[in-house]
Parts: C-alpha cells; structure tokens; sequence
C-alpha cells in the first residue's frame, strides 16, 4: 500500500497497520514520520522497542527474526525496528523480510519498522520489497523541491504560531530564507525554530528573518544543471560558490553541464533526423523534471548554439584540468561561471 507523507496523520488516526516502511533521502521527514508512527504506537501499548541496524553483509538476521516472534515479560505489544543504511538485505536479509512482512499480517502485537534510504528502480523490482508493499504501508519520502521551499517555510511557521509579513515584503523574506537553507531541510528547521525562540507568536517583519536566519544551504551538484537550465541565474551563481566553498570537485561540476549540453544536443539531432521530441528524450534518458525543461528549451536553441556551447564545454574542461586557453579564465571556478551563465542565457533567450 502506498501512502503519501502529507496523508500519513489521517491514516495513523484511523488505526495502525502491522507494517511500514520509509525510504528517501531526506533525513528530517523520514525522522518526523518515523516519529508520528512511533507515538501512535506507543499510544495503542506498544510500549516496548527493539532497533537493528543491518551492518553488512554478514548481519545475523536471526536475531531480527526471533526478536519479531517473541515479546519480554514485561511488554503486551512491541515496536521492532529495522534500518538498513544501505538499501541492500542481500540475500539471507531478503528472505527474511519477506518472512517478517508475511508474517506481520497475522501479528498484532508486534509493528514492524523498515527504514531505508532512497531505493533505485531495480531494487523496487526485488522480492523482498515487493513484499514490504504487498503486505505493509510503503511511505517514499521525497525532498522538498526548490520551488516549494517558501511554502513549506510558511507552513513550518505557521505550525508554531509565526507568519511572515503580508505582500511582496513576505514573499521576500520567504525568498530570503529558502535561498539561505537550500539543500539542508534539517537546518532550515533547526532555522524555524530559532525564530520561535527569538520572537513571539504572530507576524515577523523582513528584517527579523533576514538578521536571525543563517546562511546553512547545501548545493547538489546535480541540481545545479536545473538551475542553469532554467534560467535562473543568481540561484546558480549562488550555487556555484557554494560548491566551491564546500570543497566539491570541479570536475564533477563540469562534467554536469557538459553532459547536459551533450544531451541537448543528442536530442537536437534527434528530432532533426525525424524523431518525435518525446520519443528522442525517452531514448537519451531524460525524463522527470528535466524533461519539462528540455521540451521548452530545444526549440530556442540552434545547431549553431549548440555546436559553440559543445565548444566552450570542451574548453573549460581543460582548464579546469590545468590547462590554459586564449580568452577564458584560467581558474576553473571561474571558467565554470561562465560557462554556466552562458547555458543560462541561451537556455532563457527568445
């Protein structure tokens, strides 16, 4: 059964299953949903918790198995944790998932917990997690997207009787504050409560938020190509530098838009030779959100343009490998910069 985040309260409202899993990659949510279950539980006399974090591949899972199978002398009900930092059983480890999910249906005294982190496509095909979704709650925890960071903010405030001002001046302070926490959910928690701390229930001016807020944001470099490809210019000198003060390795970074540009053009070609857009994305991998992306910048860009962006990607792989080349930078940070800037604007131009 699959279940929503934003839909978890009502369901724990309704009643407890025997079985959930969480997987994703944003610690702060799996942990406030992890939690919400652990309290609806420990309020229906779960009173009792058993956790085994699966270290390798030579993990007993017989001690798992025997801890779901039996309750201490003390406790009636009991909640039996699971964490799997890897995402991978292995072979001994899917068996007995399987065993426990089967065995979870009958089972009301014991609600099995599996944490994991974010799962790829082949592993949702195994065994062991179809039966976690057969015979469970299956939550996939998903990070909240640059987009709907403000709203989430305002959400996060209003929780703790706070608002920001109304108008353009709060969609600034909004603005303000995701572009300070990007990329870190935990911190920008950590953030929100901070201002509840400082000041009273009701509404925070601009300047409030911006001299309480720090500056905690973490870039993805694989985010950074959405940002150039959608125009957004300050966003990803912002990114930029933070990637470099965080120690990222140049190389990846331009192997990010030199793989975008390369792509663009694949599928450029693509359609050109005949090739519907959606199928030419379809054979070159692109889909989600970069697919939305390239369906509005394909038809802006020429052969042309993108035949010297392929140039300059070529470029400033040199440099940032060393070399030097007439007319570009010769710090690599800096040849990134505009190569990034210069996708950007092509990405944008009518």
């Amino acid at each position: 059964m699959q279940l929503g985040l934003p839909q978890l309260d009502a369901h724990l409202q309704k009643g407890l299953r025997s079985l959930y899993t969480l997987h994703g990659d944003e610690p702060l949510l799996a942990q406030e949903a992890a939690d919400a279950i652990r309290a609806t539980a420990r309020a229906q006399g779960y009173t009792e918790r058993s956790v085994h974090t699966v270290s390798g591949a030579h993990f007993d899972w017989s001690e798992v198995l025997a801890s779901g199978s039996s309750l201490s002398l003390f406790a009636e009900r009991q909640i039996l944790e699971i964490r799997i930092p890897t995402g991978k059983p292995g072979k001994e480890g899917s068996a007995a998932i399987q065993q426990l999910a089967e065995a979870a249906q009958g089972n009301q005294d014991t609600l099995t917990l599996v944490v994991l982190p974010r799962v790829d496509a082949p592993t949702k095909k195994g065994a062991w997690f179809g039966a976690l979704d057969n015979f469970g709650v299956m939550l996939q925890v998903e990070p909240v997207d640059r987009q709907a960071l403000p709203m989430w903010i305002a959400q996060r405030l209003q929780l703790q009787g706070q608002r920001v001002a109304g108008g353009e001046e709060g969609q600034r302070s909004l603005q303000f504050f995701a572009d300070r926490v990007e990329g870190n959910l935990l911190a920008a928690h950590q953030e929100i409560q901070k201002l509840g701390l400082l000041y009273p229930q009701g509404e925070l001016s601009q300047a409030q938020v911006e001299g309480a807020v720090l500056n905690v944001a973490r870039y993805d470099v694989f985010k950074l190509s959405e940002a150039v490809l959608s125009g957004q210019v300050a966003r990803v000198q912002r990114m930029l530098e933070g990637l470099q003060a965080e120690g990222e390795a140049a190389v990846l970074v331009h192997y990010t838009l030199a793989e975008d540009i390369r792509a663009l053009k694949r599928v450029k070609d693509a359609i050109a030779q005949g090739r519907p857009m959606p199928m030419a994305l379809r054979e070159n991998r692109i889909w989600g959100a970069k697919e939305k992306l390239y369906e509005r910048i394909l038809p802006r860009l020429s052969q042309a343009n993108l035949a010297r962006m392929l140039l300059a990607a070529h470029q400033v792989d040199g440099i940032v490998k060393g070399l030097k080349v007439p007319e570009w930078p010769t710090d690599g940070w800096q040849a990134l910069q505009r190569l990034a800037m210069r996708m950007s604007r092509a990405c944008t131009a009518r």
